[in-house]
């Protein structure tokens, strides 16, 4: 068997598994709370739990030091050896050379690349060679997947699509863009846009569903939002499939894709006739921690 470690490292659980290469087997997972915030010493609590499940899940394995791959927010750097760029949370994560501190050969990428690549090879972009994904959740993230390679960018910051411009003349979000998806999408902007009335989108969705002409207008307009934000990237970048993952995505299901994709029929370019194909993210919560063990096995 080609064994691999997958950890995907987020800002309240740790998820990791021991991963089949050959198979895309789970032989074993585990599941441990991030504790941010928390220290041991100068170094972050998560970095040591991230070094016990390691040492744990190789110990099952029987086979010495595996390949580890791990992912976590912010932007990796292009050595693939740690995450350059992650102010505010995840205190102590910026910089830690994860090689270094597992004492085995690390591979480190951004975590929504990293559920992308889990797709790819377990999920609803299977065999897919030019495909993007776009996670709805607290919020708006992305990666894409161009001729069989994941686009990362000078400085890892591509796939960052829940920060393109969908309207101008909105506020700026907190990477200064000026209305971008993340803001008329996310959990985070949710109680603004709402004036506090939804407590978050699952339940802003269900209002909708049980006939509250307010949350109908709020989620109908995100929606829109969303079809606008999809249509521009597939001029840009002509995928083959159109990936939607994340919990509002999951949680939403047909209250998401009917609607989407009556504002798609009106808005979308389709040369010849050619139409995008849309589909919900189907690895599961170990997406993640599979697209690291991709990323391991396939650098």
């Amino acid at each position: 068997m080609s064994l691999a470690i997958g950890i995907d490292l987020g800002g309240t659980n740790i998820k990791a598994a021991l991963i089949d290469g050959d198979s895309s087997s789970l032989i074993a997972s585990i599941s441990r709370p991030t504790l941010d915030g928390e220290f041991v010493g100068d170094e972050p609590r998560f970095a040591h739990t991230v070094r016990d499940i390691v040492h744990e899940l190789e110990a099952k394995a029987g086979q010495g030091k595996l390949c580890v791959g791990l992912s976590a927010p912010g932007l990796a750097h292009r050595n693939g050896r740690c995450i350059d760029w992650m102010p505010g949370r995840m205190h102590g994560l910026e910089k830690l050379d994860w090689s270094a501190f597992l004492g085995r050969e690390a591979r480190v990428l951004n975590d929504a690349h990293a559920a992308l690549l889990g797709e790819v090879w377990i999920g609803a972009a299977k065999g897919c060679q030019d495909v993007f994904m776009i996670t709805l959740g607290t919020g708006v993230g992305g990666a894409v997947l161009s001729e069989g390679r994941l686009l990362k960018g000078h400085i890892g910051r591509g796939g960052h699509l829940g920060h393109i411009t969908v309207d101008a003349n909105a506020p700026k979000d907190i990477f200064n863009t000026p209305g971008s998806l993340e803001s008329f999408l996310g959990n985070k902007t949710l109680q603004e846009r709402g004036a506090g009335k939804y407590e978050n989108t699952h339940v802003l969705v269900a209002a909708a569903a049980a006939g509250d002409a307010e949350a109908q207008t709020l989620w109908l307009e995100s929606v829109r939002y969303l079809a606008v934000g999809i249509v521009s990237l597939v001029n840009v970048l002509d995928p083959e499939l159109v990936i939607l993952g994340g919990g509002i995505a999951s949680g939403a299901g047909d209250q998401l894709m009917q609607p989407l994709q009556s504002y798609l029929d009106d808005f979308e370019w389709a040369p010849g006739g050619h139409r995008i194909r849309i589909a919900l993210a189907t690895a599961g919560e170990w997406a993640g921690a599979y697209g690291c063990v991709y990323h391991c096995l396939n650098r």
